[in-house]
């Protein structure tokens, strides 16, 4: 069995300040490269002389800041603007000294402040941008302070124009791509963020809806809770009454009453309780076996004996606090599993490390590819029944809140499958895992 696990958290899903943290990690070692690159150019066919000390230095320095980026990352935490001001900052820094050493001003990769500029503006706040800019313009106006003249060969010392302007050229066509590469990731990232948005949306929406679908629940429960204990106080006046004591089959019918009454108030109880309304008051305290047992054994009771095939492969028990909301979800996939395949359901529990793995299987005609595609979404049923669909869909938001997830998929031989993944912790009890 494979070990199911939560989405992991993408790049997409990353909040924006790593996601551009990140992208200027990148850029970072592109630009490390094309500076090596260009240095070896500039050095070797060219026969150009530079400073090689200082400018080694900058590439190290860079080297490092894109270590320490990548630290700060693996730290799990969000990346404050404070942090991409300061390592924008760090490169405006490191471009000003390495020009500084190879011609200043006379340099035509000068231009590439704009880039870190273009940069800051997109990435940064207003603030933190024109600090940038300031930082630019005053590195601008430091390389006019007694800069390392580049020493030029006589192929390209009769012409420096000529040699100013093919670097020029060089310079422009790296900042529009590295301008279309950068355009391009942002529009990217903020595609990503407007569907992390409208998820989160789709979210509140439907926690929203079981909300109002609770308070109905509830104030549906305690309308139903009067005329219930109505009928059972009844009932057993007629159970007792002298005409009525006598006659068999009259009794057996007012057994099976009482059970179904009785039946009403235990779901009306637990409507109650989901709500919010008891388990503050008495939280039961149960193991996770024993919580499995009763599940299942509520399904036999309502459905044909032997139709319902139990298979507990959870291993060393653990004591819990029963939730019962969850225990009535997973009790309405297994109702609705045996309702498509009365003849045979299967309900197994195992466990994966640290994980609760339940699977539920039946023989019915399996979900349909629509199903599949909008699993946990509000009346997808296909029971063709009006508010119908509504069991996956809670069962999909009640475990998201205990931090697990569901899926759902059709067996190779036929009906369908619900496999459910919960953390153990969420349940366990506080002072003690055994039972």
């Amino acid at each position: 069995m494979t070990r199911p696990t939560l989405p992991p958290t993408t790049p997409s899903r990353a909040p924006a300040g790593r996601r551009n943290m990140t992208l200027l990690i990148q850029l970072r070692w592109i630009a490390v490269g094309g500076q090596l690159a260009t240095i070896g150019i500039v050095s070797g066919p060219m026969g150009i002389a530079l400073p090689h000390a200082p400018l080694l230095a900058a590439i190290m320095v860079l080297i490092a800041i894109n270590f320490a980026s990548i630290a700060l990352l693996r730290r799990g935490r969000a990346v404050t603007n404070a942090e991409l001001t300061a390592v924008l900052l760090f490169d405006v820094a490191a471009l000003g000294w390495q020009l500084h050493h190879s011609g200043g001003l006379a340099n035509p990769f000068a231009s590439l402040f704009l880039l870190q500029v273009v940069i800051g503006a997109i990435l940064l706040t207003p603030r933190s941008s024109w600090a940038i800019v300031v930082a630019a313009l005053a590195a601008l106006a430091a390389l006019r302070v007694d800069p390392t003249p580049l020493v030029l060969p006589p192929a390209y010392a009769a012409d420096p124009m000529g040699l100013y302007l093919k670097g020029s050229f060089v310079c422009f066509l790296l900042i529009a791509v590295l301008f279309v590469a950068f355009v391009t990731r942002i529009n990217r990232n903020l595609r990503d963020s407007d569907a992390a948005l409208a998820t989160s949306r789709q979210r509140a929406a439907e926690e929203d809806h079981i909300v109002r679908m609770g308070l109905l629940a509830s104030g549906a429960a305690h309308e139903l809770g009067t005329p219930l204990s109505t009928l059972s106080v009844l009932i057993g006046d007629w159970k007792a009454a002298p005409r009525l004591a006598k006659d068999r089959e009259m009794q057996e019918d007012l057994a099976d009453m009482d059970a179904a009454v009785q039946r009403c108030k235990a779901i009306v109880s637990g409507i109650l309780m989901s709500a919010g309304e008891a388990r503050g008051e008495a939280p039961q305290l149960t193991t996770m076996r024993a919580s499995f047992n009763e599940i299942v054994a509520h399904t036999r009771a309502v459905r044909r004996p032997g139709t319902v095939e139990f298979n507990d492969r959870f291993g060393a028990d653990v004591a819990i606090v029963s939730d019962p909301a969850l225990r009535q979800v997973i009790g309405n996939v297994l109702d609705n599993a045996a309702e498509v395949s009365p003849d045979w359901t299967r309900f197994t529990t195992s466990r994966d490390g640290d994980m609760l793995v339940i699977e539920i299987a039946d023989q019915g005609p399996g979900f349909s590819p629509e199903m599949l595609e909008n699993f946990g979404q509000p009346y997808r049923s296909t029971k063709g029944r009006p508010g119908g669909g509504l069991g996956l869909f809670l069962l999909v938001n009640v475990l998201r809140k205990l931090g697990g997830g569901a899926s759902v998929s059709n067996r190779d031989v036929g009906g369908a499958l619900v496999r459910i993944f919960l953390p153990i912790s969420a349940l366990a009890r506080p002072d003690g895992e055994k039972a």
